[in-house]
This record gives structure tokens, sequence and C-alpha cells, in this order.
């Protein structure tokens, strides 16, 4: 019984690094679009949201299953408990990347994006906060889950002069008004997305200091 358990929980791991590694590589190339206004590419990214998607549903179907006929002990059932929340965070990440290229898309080949420095610096963090928070699950890191949680003081300063960067353009170019609206979406995307990988922070540390504790 508790092989295959064992079993499923492994393949359950394997998943959930899949679907990691995805957003990750999503987040990457939606960022890559953004700054390079490469409409191409930001088309391939929210087409390939599909692929994210599919993996929630496998993995949730795995957690069911662990949940409903392998009847876990405390210890394994924060685990499964915790992939279940860090699963839904880490899908809506992809949903974030699709927005992110959406707006990519709309504002097309002519956008001013380049001027925001703010802005990239923030998808630059927002990255590193993705990518720790993934290792900190793969390596079953809790010092590392917390660097991520402490990091996002950084993304939500940067987020704070994003928006002044953005009023500034108002100001400056009212004519600009619509595309400096979707700026300021944009940098609200990054903003959520890090606070997703704080949450996928957040629901390893709980796994892994309960289990500790077992």
């Amino acid at each position: 019984m508790r092989s295959k358990f064992d079993e499923q929980l492994s393949e359950l791991n394997q998943q959930m690094i899949e679907m990691g590694n995805k957003i990750v590589s999503n987040i990457k190339m939606a960022i890559e679009a953004l700054v390079s206004r490469d409409v191409d590419k930001a088309r391939a990214i929210m087409e390939s949201d599909e692929e994210i998607d599919h993996l929630q549903k496998v993995i949730e179907g795995i957690c069911f299953n662990l949940l409903i006929q392998q009847q876990p002990v405390a210890r394994d059932l924060r685990t499964v408990t915790a992939a279940m929340k860090m699963v839904t965070d880490m899908e809506r990440i992809g949903d974030h990347a699709a927005d992110i290229s959406e707006m990519t898309i709309l504002m097309g080949e002519n956008s001013q994006i380049d001027k925001f420095r703010h802005i990239q610096e923030m998808a630059n963090e927002t990255m590193i906060m993705l990518f720790n928070s993934i290792e900190a699950y793969v390596e079953k890191d809790v010092d590392k889950a917390g660097e991520v949680i402490e990091h996002d003081d950084v993304v939500d300063d940067l987020f704070v002069q994003a928006k002044k960067d953005v009023i500034q353009l108002i100001l400056n170019s009212p004519e600009e008004g619509e595309e400096a609206t979707d700026i300021l979406l944009i940098a609200k995307f990054f903003e959520r997305i890090g606070d997703h990988a704080t949450n996928i922070a957040e629901w390893v540390i709980f796994s892994l200091k309960n289990s500790e504790t077992m």
C-alpha cells in the first residue's frame, strides 16, 4: 500500500516539476517578447497556455487519487495539500504570461515599453522569484523559499516606481494615455506574478516545516 502511495507521490513531484519548468519558460519568453516587441513569440505563448492548463488538471487528478484512494497520514496529507495549493498559483502565473503576451500583441511593434526601466526590472525580479520558488520546491529548501518571500518587497517597490513612470508619461504626453494604461496593466501582471511566487514559497515552507516535526 505504501509503495503504491510513494509511486504516485513521485509522479506528483515529476508533474509539478514539469509544470514549474513550463511556466518559468513561458514567463521568460513573455518578457523577451515584450521587450523585443516580438508579436509572433507572444502569440506562441498564448497558444501554449493550454498545455499549462492540462498539466494542472493532471496534477489535481493525482492529488485527488492520493487523498481518496490512499488515505495519507498527516505528513503526507500536508504534502498533497500544499501541491494542490501551489498548482493553482502556478496556473495563474501561466495565465499572466498569456496576459502579458496579449498586451504585447495589442501594443504592437511601436510600443514604448523600452522606455520603462522599472517595468523591465520588475520583469527580471519576478523571474528570479518564480525560478527560486520552483527550485525551493524541487530542492526542498526552506531557506530559499524564505528568500523568495522577502524578495517580494523589491517587486512591490518597483511597481510603485512603475506607476510613477506611467503617470509622468500621461502628464507629458496625454495622447499616449491608452498605451500608458496598457503598460500599467503589464506592471500589475508582474506584481501579481510576484505574489503568486510568494504563495508558492509559503506553501513550500508549510509542507517542509510541518514534515520535519512529524
